[in-house]
Formats: structure tokens, sequence, C-alpha cells
């Protein structure tokens, strides 16, 4: 591992350092836009700078740098609090998928929208029957004429109630093993049929959806890959959602928590005095320097022009549960205070409770604990699969238990 930038590298960050210094929204600039607008403006705004999804090609709304170059500039733009969440599934899962199987007359008309913000997508892949076996999918799709009719249901799809496409897995064939018989198009979120209902979290937060599909029709040019090709298009996805959770950060971290433990009191004491709580806190001091450092092998995998492997899926099996199990101790070290939810109230301890709240969707989304372990064991470990007892059975021969 390599922890320094290069020459090149260091001229990079102090460009875009000295471009967002520059250019960050103030405050005043924002009043009076909901989070959706702010984030328009400020994906807007690096768009038309040429700091917009910077590793894609100019042709289509990049700048053609390097993936190390888009990495640092994460990390620069990470230090300023900005909108822009609503546009990760779109840049970082739906665009990789599109410019890998996608004709170049849908590169074109996509990808610049996507990179300017103009165009926000979303990800309809999991359903209710499959739970975390995506190949289990029942939604379908039958040829008719030049058109897919598509009949069924996905659930759990962030942002689909403000999204204008979306990315969508179905099943074209039952008579074939699980995996053989999907298909994987993009359809207009306005589309005739398509039915969404938020639902509500125990947050208080509604950005997931079900999202219902009854005779919805989509045209066969907005497939991509071959008919029943769709798991091997699904894995692009795939592999750069887990990429992309992992790498993710969170507001929850050691230097909050230690924070804390600093000022809050254990028997007249401050907590951070308390064996027990210095204790936890070494633990998840390891935890999160481990990540860093195999983060840091990530970097410099990019750097070298390497493509990281499927030891990325570490980060998301770790970093989850860490911070789940973070802001649990940190609600606990809170007391009574603990169950203020109230950000107006308590601003600083707020923090906690949204992440308690909030964080365990992350160990299921794109994929559960126990498929990153799985993947790890297999892919890292050699060791062997796990028992699949619908192995090369036709998907309408697999027993269901109904």
């Amino acid at each position: 591992m390599d922890f320094k930038d290069t020459k090149e590298e260091a001229a990079f960050r102090k460009e875009a350092r000295s471009w967002l210094k520059a250019n960050v929204p103030k405050k005043k600039e924002l009043k009076g836009l909901n989070y959706i607008e702010q984030a328009k403006l400020w994906q807007k705004r690096k768009y038309d700078a040429g700091w917009a999804c910077i590793t894609w090609p100019k042709e289509y709304g990049g700048r053609g740098a390097s993936s190390i170059e888009q990495v640092i500039w994460n990390q620069e733009e990470s230090k300023y609090d900005l909108p822009g969440g609503i546009f990760g599934i779109g840049q970082g899962m739906a665009a990789p998928t599109l410019m890998a199987w996608g004709t170049e007359e849908a590169k074109a008309r996509y990808l610049p929208k996507l990179a300017s913000g103009e165009e926000i997508w979303c990800q309809l892949f999991s359903e209710p029957a499959g739970g975390s076996d995506l190949a289990a999918l029942r939604t379908k799709a039958e040829k008719v004429g030049d058109e897919w009719v598509v009949n069924g249901q996905k659930i759990w799809t962030s942002g689909a109630h403000y999204s204008d496409y979306g990315i969508l897995v179905v099943r074209t064939d039952p008579t074939v093993p699980k995996h053989k018989g999907l298909s994987y198009f993009y359809l207009d979120m306005k589309s005739p049929g398509v039915e969404m209902k938020p639902i509500k979290q125990i947050s208080g937060d509604a950005n997931f959806n079900e999202v219902y599909f009854t005779d919805v029709r989509i045209p066969d040019s907005q497939r991509l890959g071959e008919v029943g090709q769709g798991w091997q298009v699904s894995l692009t996805t795939l592999m750069n959602e887990r990429a992309s959770i992992g790498a993710g950060g969170s507001a929850v971290g050691f230097d909050s928590v230690f924070k804390l433990a600093q000022k809050v009191d254990i028997e007249g004491k401050p907590a951070i005095e308390n064996d027990a709580v210095r204790a936890k806190l070494a633990d998840w001091y390891c935890q999160e320097a481990g990540l860093k450092y195999t983060a840091y092998r990530t970097l410099s995998a990019l750097s070298r022009g390497d493509i990281p492997g499927p030891e990325n899926s570490i980060g998301k099996l770790v970093g989850a549960p860490k911070t789940q199990d973070m802001a649990s101790f940190a609600i606990d070290l809170m007391e009574q205070s603990g169950a203020i939810w109230d950000g107006d109230l308590a601003a600083d301890v707020n923090l906690f409770q949204s992440a308690y709240m909030s964080i365990p969707g992350l160990r299921i989304a794109g994929g559960t604990d126990e498929i990153m372990a799985n993947i790890i064991a297999e892919r890292v470990l050699g060791l062997p699969q796990d028992v699949r007892v619908d192995k090369g059975i036709p998907f309408n021969e697999v027993p269901t238990g109904n």
C-alpha cells in the first residue's frame, strides 16, 4: 500500500480543493429549496465545470479522469455538508450497467442527463417473495410485438417516488433454472400501469417504496443484454452497488462516540474514564482502522489501474454492524436523554438515534450480512459453496411451500 499522492494526484487534489472552496453553495443559495432541488443545483454546477462523474468519458458528461482521481474528488467533496445522495443509484449503479450493456444511442441519450442530475434513476430488483435471493424474482414479462408487457411487484425501491427512470429485472422464461430465465430492462417510471406506495420506516422517513406493475409496456429497445441474460447484466449492477455501500461513510464513527464519552458522566466521572467504555472504544478503533487500511488497498489498486476484487464486501459486512453497535452504545451512554429524537432539541445526540434506526437497512441493501460472508468465504478464502437445493431445476418446478 502507498498512502501518498503521486505528483500528478497531488496537483489534482489541489485543483479540486480550490474549486470546491470557491463553488460550494452558501446557505442563502439553498434557502427555500427542497432537498431534491438543492441536490440538482449542486450536481448541475459540478457538471457545468467538469467535476461530475469524472471517470466517465467526456462525451457522456464526464471528465475522462482516472479512478483514483474520482476517489480524491470524493475525499475532498466529503469535507462539505452537501446534498446529492439521490443520484447514487443512477450514477453508481445504473450508469455502469448502461455503459457495459447499452447501445451507443442509449448511452448518448441517458448518461449526460444522469451526470448533470437532470434525471434521477432507481433500481427495481427486490421482491416480497424473493427475500435476499434476487434470482427467485417472480415479476414476469411477456413479449407482445416489439414490446414487453410487465406484471408483478417490487419492494424496497429507494427513491422510486421521485425517480424519472428505473432499471428492472424480470422473469421472461419460467421453464429454465432461475438464473437463466431473467431479462434486464430500463423504463420510464411515469409509464402507464406503474404504481408506487411509500413504505414508512421506523426512523420516520419514507425513502423506500413498493412498486406495482400492471400491464406495463416496455419497448424491446430498452432491454440490456440478450433475452435470458438478465442475471449476468444484474451482476454488473450488484458489483457496483456493493462497492458503493461498502465505501460509504457514516456520520456515526469512532470520533463521534469518543467525543460523547468525554461529555457524559458515569457515577460522577467522565465516561471516558470507565474501563468498560474504554474497552468498547478500543474495539471500535481497531475495527475502524482495519476498514480504513482495507480501503487503502482498494485505493492502491485503483492508483495502479487494477480492478479491486471481492474483498470490497468486507467494508459492508463489518461497517454497518459496527455503526449500529456504536449508535446503540451511545444511546445507552446518554441514559434518559438518549430517548430524545427531536433534532431541534438535541441536534448533537439526534445523530445517534437516526443512525440506530436507519443503519439496519444497510445490513440488507446490496446483499445481507450472510450473503457478504458467503462472498468472502467462497471468493476470497476459497471455501466450498453453500448447498443449493434448487440448482438446475426449472423455476416453475421449484417448491414454493404454498
